[in-house]
């Protein structure tokens, strides 16, 4: 009987529902598309007014049809196709349908309507879309009220902008036009080749063939931008002819971009010297976003930045000066890491990231060695330890699972985790070596895509190393965590010996196993007689030795040489104090190891908080803004968390006075003509630390000063914001907000809708952010979902007004209450990070289970969100775990 029914069935349905368009059944991808349809070009074309809601799009992509098929997968999201036709290799066209087969997800099913045997087949959209209100694919934003449409791809937007094989494997060139209004510009990936007229008040633009580009990597910009010329990047013995450079920036900004563009081809030749290949596009512009999710884009030939890092002025605060040259020098590394070589999946992004974020550190080391990038690498390798300290902590080769985990991959763990293992083993090679390997992986795989076995076959071959040094090099890929290498003098043989052994570094309160190994180079700078030495070993197993020869009596170790190892250590008290008492005698970056092993023994629950802040007082005397500074994090953990009494409060503000106050009056409260940007920088970072975190009356005065003179008004009703000193506007106003409430608050929400200047609008939001009062942080938050309020710009609102448990329990009833309204504004892109916007900065169980409870049966429903509810959960336990070890006592000691 069941024989018989099926062909009953399918009679009536191709009677009544057009069966000749119902595919051969197999699984929707909801991972990687199969690999039996490969795309071999694009050519997009884009009909776009930013001052529409929609625009329209025709895409024809040549598609190689491997097996025989009556459908093939790809993607697309929220587009309205009106037509789909397929034109096979004889030249037959054939309609086809376009069936949405996993919205969410985005992916699509074409039916062809009969089987096609294998052969080059043509694909024809047309389509209209929305112009997106999320920051992603092809999205629309305005700058003083005027709009543009722009894009951004990346890791998995464009297929809201056009449909194609959205994965990063599936390299091919790309033949972009643009119909725009008349009176606008267009800007893509490559030059502009031709601009014709199209009908009454448009015309089309059309660009030169790409090089082979994964979709995400695809660009694109429509409004009246202000395109400005900078200087021609010089030829050089890796390229022929000069790199035409040019800032595009909104209406009215573009000579704001002269700095940057003055500082770029320094970074273009240091990356053309290193690689030994000649930049690959066939010109640079650099756009400053009005309104962008990220902090910059590498798109090839069009790369995109938030604008406060592109529009500079001689005044611009000095943060955002040096923020400027590394961001940029991170997103022109890309060019070739990343863009020229291509990871193949994204589970390998670190090899765009991290790589990205490494060689910026080398490029600003020899253009700007002021700026100390080598401090950078140490910091950010710490910042990712933190994370990666979590149970809940990715690998750095994360297994990806769904778009979520695609969409949270681009964390600490990718960027300052790989960046830190990859500076490790260049430095356990040599950097000779590791260069040459590095230039033999982008000849081998240029204008294609690579994995992580592939870079570590060719740094093997490079330094001539074996599985061995693989297997060491992977462990740091494959598992999570952090190495804790736990040392021991000892005298063997009459030998002075550092006994070793390792495991995973698990906070107090982690549920973590603590049984991992890895291969991890350990260099350890000892006391000699006449100084000190470096000596290493690979530790591949639990526990090992490391000898010391020509170690003095009594020696001082320091376990970490040149801060180079990704790993923490840990060592008696008795050692830990031997080595403060060595602080003149290390490196800055070993410096930072030393405070970064006492803030990790702390969080391990060896040491209490009196001596965490004994271990790093001696750090706050030196001269090197990165090391005084270093102290800070945890100081205003101690405050915040465990300081309850007056006579705490009392010795903590005595603490942070004696330790920081006389540097801030040394530098005073106004940049000095002609001073080191580092002085304006450790104004900037003194100011704040002790106005609002320690709240010393004497600094929250002088500010105050500032403040008030930003908020006075000038005669064309806008707020005095240049009264203040630049690089403490966001401080003074701060302390304004606090001071005075209402009318602070007020007028700096009328302020910035008036306001296009994107490090005064910064300020503003800084200031607000720091609002006390329960009823003007409401008004803050409501504030932040207000569209004059640009939707980059809600996380600084939202972040703030969360110190202590009322705070927080206020935050969260508010974000509650208004979830649908954020998670409308801020869409998927954000969703990893949701948890932690609403629920972020926790210290309580309770707090944790709140948390998880709303989120139970909301997470799967926004991408990425699920990680970001596990990791937030986490942290919350811990610092709860933590706080409950401490004895508040221990700050008097």
């Amino acid at each position: 009987m069941r024989r018989l029914v099926k062909p009953l069935v399918l009679t009536a349905l191709a009677a009544c529902c057009g069966a000749a368009f119902a595919a051969t059944v197999d699984q929707v991808p909801h991972g990687k598309l199969p690999r039996w349809a490969v795309p071999e070009s694009y050519s997009l074309s884009f009909k776009v007014d930013p001052a529409q809601k929609q625009f329209s799009g025709a895409t024809t992509i040549k598609v190689e049809l491997k097996q025989a098929s009556d459908h093939i997968w790809l993607h697309g999201q929220d587009l309205e196709v009106s037509k789909v036709s397929v034109t096979d290799a004889a030249g037959k066209t054939h309609t086809a349908k376009y069936v949405e087969a996993a919205p969410k997800e985005g992916v699509v099913r074409v039916d062809f309507g009969e089987t096609l045997k294998p052969q080059e087949l043509t694909l024809r959209f047309d389509y209209t879309a929305p112009l997106n209100m999320q920051l992603q694919g092809l999205y629309k934003v305005s700058h003083e009220g005027v709009p543009y449409a722009m894009t951004q791809m990346e890791p998995i937007s464009a297929r809201y902008a056009f449909p194609g094989f959205d994965e990063p494997d599936f390299k091919t060139p790309f033949d972009i036009s643009l119909t725009i209004p008349q009176n606008e510009e267009g800007v893509a990936n490559t030059k502009q080749v031709k601009e014709v007229p199209a009908g009454d008040g448009w015309k089309t633009l059309t660009f030169s063939t790409t090089k082979p580009l994964p979709t995400y990597l695809v660009a694109f910009g429509v409004g009246p931008w202000d395109i400005v010329a900078g200087p021609d990047i010089s030829p050089d013995a890796y390229r022929a002819t000069p790199l035409q450079l040019r800032g595009i920036a909104a209406k009215g900004e573009g000579h704001r971009m002269q700095h940057v563009l003055s500082e770029t081809p320094s970074i273009i030749h240091a990356l053309e010297d290193y690689y030994a290949f000649g930049y690959p596009w066939d010109k640079l512009d650099l756009l400053a976003a009005p309104d962008f999710a990220a902090g910059a884009m590498e798109n090839a030939g069009l790369v995109t930045f938030r604008d406060w890092l592109l529009l500079l002025d001689p005044d611009s605060p000095a943060r955002y000066v040096r923020s400027s040259f590394n961001v940029n020098a991170h997103e022109l590394a890309h060019q070739w890491t990343g863009d020229t070589v291509t990871t193949a999946w994204w589970n390998d992004i670190w090899l765009n990231e991290a790589f990205a974020t490494w060689m910026q550190q080398k490029v600003t080391m020899k253009v700007h060695p002021e700026y100390r990038a080598d401090l950078d690498r140490v910091r950010g390798a710490q910042y990712a330890m933190d994370n990666d300290s979590l149970v809940t902590a990715r690998k750095i080769r994360q297994p990806i699972t769904g778009n979520g985990d695609i969409a949270t991959a681009f964390d600490s763990i990718t960027y300052q985790k790989g960046a830190g293992v990859l500076g490790m083993f260049e430095g356990y090679v040599g950097e000779k070596t590791f260069r040459n390997g590095m230039r033999q992986y982008i000849q081998d795989h240029k204008f294609s895509t690579a994995t992580a076995d592939d870079l570590v076959d060719s740094i093997a071959k490079a330094a001539d190393k074996g599985e061995n040094f693989k297997q060491a090099f992977k462990s740091f890929l494959n598992q999570p965590g952090v190495p804790y290498v736990q040392t021991q003098l000892m005298q063997k043989d009459g030998q002075t010996v550092l006994k070793l052994s390792q495991s995973r570094y698990l906070p107090i309160g982690s549920k973590g196993n603590a049984n991992h190994v890895w291969g991890v180079p350990v260099c350890v700078r000892y006391g000699t007689a006449d100084g000190s030495k470096v000596n290493c070993e690979l530790l591949e197993k639990t526990h090992g030795t490391l000898a010391l020869p020509g170690a003095s009596a009594g020696t001082w170790v320091m376990p970490n040489a040149n801060a180079s190892g990704y790993y923490r250590f840990s060592m008696d008290k008795n050692d830990l104090a031997r080595l403060g008492d060595q602080i003149s005698h290390l490196t800055d970056a070993e410096q930072l190891a030393y405070a970064d092993a006492a803030e990790a023994s702390f969080h391990h629950g060896d040491i209490d908080a009196g001596d965490l802040l004994a271990a790093l007082k001696p750090l706050t005397a030196s001269r090197v803004r990165e090391v005084a500074t270093a102290p800070m994090s945890s100081f205003a953990w101690i405050n915040r968390h465990l300081a309850s009494t007056d006579a705490q409060r009392n010795a903590l503000d005595a603490w942070a006075k004696s330790a920081y106050l006389p540097r801030m009056e040394l530098l005073g409260y106004h940049r000095k003509a002609g001073e080191p940007d580092g002085d304006s920088l450790l104004r900037s970072t003194l100011a704040g630390f002790l106005a609002l975190d320690v709240k010393l009356p004497q600094v929250r005065a002088e500010l105050l000063k500032q403040g008030d003179a930003a908020l006075k008004r000038k005669a064309d009703g806008h707020l005095k914001l240049d009264a203040a000193d630049p690089d403490l506007l966001d401080s003074a106003l701060a302390v304004a907000v606090q001071e005075h409430g209402k009318s602070a608050v007020d007028a700096l929400i009328a302020e910035l809708p008036k306001t296009s200047d994107p490090a005064q609008r910064n300020a503003m939001l800084s200031g607000l952010s720091a609002v006390e009062d329960p009823a003007l942080a409401e008004q803050v938050r409501n504030f932040a979902l207000n569209k004059q309020v640009k939707v980059g710009e809600m996380a600084a609102l939202l972040r703030g007004s969360r110190e202590t448990r009322t705070q927080r329990d206020a935050m969260w009833k508010w974000a509650v209450g208004h979830y649908d309204q954020i998670v409308a504004r801020t869409g998927s892109f954000a969703g990893g990070r949701l948890p932690s916007l609403m629920g972020g900065g926790g210290c309580s169980q309770a707090e944790a289970d709140r948390l998880q409870a709303f989120f139970k049966t909301r997470a799967k429903d926004v991408t990425g969100a699920e990680r970001g509810l596990a990791q937030t959960a986490e942290q919350t336990v811990l610092c709860a775990a933590l706080k409950d070890k401490q004895d508040p006592e221990a700050i008097l000691h």
